[in-house]
């Protein structure tokens, strides 16, 4: 299972990264109680499970309100508040993955909303990329190999070729 670092800022994210980990897609996670048990079987706590699922069905939400609102060639600027709520790497995070080509308007705007709704501020980096991996998950897309490097690999490991 993949561990986060130090920039921990909540069990809830643990519960995510279990759900992609051992469900392929988001359809094919059991209805909410039969997951809070399995949940709850395998040590998560109710209040994390509770907050996860929230933040999920947030996710398929923002996945129906963000489609196909936006043009590619659309322009991002942040407001104040989301800066705040964000953080600075947390943004630079979104505008590489975005000028990299692999994060469109419609996904980075569901990635801006659910990171909006998790409580802490800044954002540790290691959070957002839990949520760029759950936005991916909750559209039945996978990243490609050297985003998901990005989004697992500390970079003080990554090796030099």
């Amino acid at each position: 299972m993949w561990k986060r670092g130090l920039g921990y800022s909540g069990f809830m994210f643990d519960v995510l990264v279990y759900l992609y980990e051992n469900y392929w897609r988001p359809d094919a996670c059991p209805e909410h109680g039969q997951l809070s048990r399995k949940l709850s079987a395998v040590g998560f706590e109710s209040d994390e499970i509770q907050e996860a699922l929230s933040w999920l069905d947030g996710l398929a939400e923002t996945a129906s309100t963000y489609a196909g609102e936006q043009a590619p060639q659309s322009l991002r600027v942040f407001s104040p508040a989301e800066i705040e709520r964000l953080g600075e790497d947390s943004i630079g995070f979104i505008c590489f993955l975005e000028s990299a080509g692999v994060l469109p308007p419609m996904m980075r705007e569901m990635v801006v909303d659910r990171a909006s709704a998790v409580g802490d501020s800044p954002l540790a980096l290691e959070d957002l990329k839990v949520i760029v991996l759950m936005v991916f998950w909750s559209l039945g897309e996978e990243p490609d190999a050297l985003i998901l490097d990005e989004l697992f690999v500390a970079p003080e490991e990554r090796l030099i070729h």
